[in-house]
């Protein structure tokens, strides 16, 4: 089956904020075929299936960073004109999930599908990047521990080149008192 929207597109809209992965009610409403707004009435008539856990709106602060960050995807980010009054709405991936009970066509299931294959991908390679951050942080701690030993075994070896003080030879004869 040929792939409706690229996982690559998807996986580019999704975001980081507040801690969780994230993506935008504009970016959405594109891949789902629908106008912003209404993607978002859906949802405010369904608004009981979307606590802030599921889905919130950005301050203007977040919408700025935001707006700074995607330098290569378009600067509507609410989806809604290019100098929209509304700020965008953030779904998490349980928010995405529950939007295919809101939005009932093919597109929007199929849509709904590769958006979330999209948050797996991702999950699965946070998940490789953390065990190789943890076995490499194993491995720098074992190679300081190393280096503290060689760098003692080292000054061991130092210690043992350096030529051994003569002692002072003491004088043959007789020697009066002063």
């Amino acid at each position: 089956m040929k792939e409706l929207i690229p996982k690559e597109v998807i996986e580019q809209r999704i975001f980081m904020l507040r801690g969780q992965k994230i993506m935008l009610s504009g970016h959405l409403a594109k891949l789902y075929g629908v106008e912003a707004k209404v993607l978002i009435q859906a949802v405010k008539r369904n608004i009981e299936r979307f606590p802030e856990d599921f889905m919130f709106q950005l301050s203007e602060k977040e919408t700025e960073s935001l707006r700074s960050q995607i330098v290569t995807l378009e600067n509507n980010l609410s989806g809604r004109g290019k100098y929209s009054k509304y700020l965008p709405y953030a779904f998490t991936e349980q928010g995405v999930a529950m939007l295919s009970s809101v939005l009932r066509s093919k597109q929007a299931m199929q849509v709904n599908i590769a958006v979330m294959r999209a948050f797996v991908k991702l999950r699965q390679i946070l998940s490789t990047h953390k065990e190789l951050a943890y076995k490499l942080a194993k491995l720098e701690h074992k190679i300081e521990k190393h280096d503290a030993e060689i760098g003692a075994i080292f000054e061991a070896i130092r210690q043992l080149m350096e030529p051994s003080p003569v002692p002072k030879k003491s004088s043959i004869g007789f020697h009066p008192h002063k």
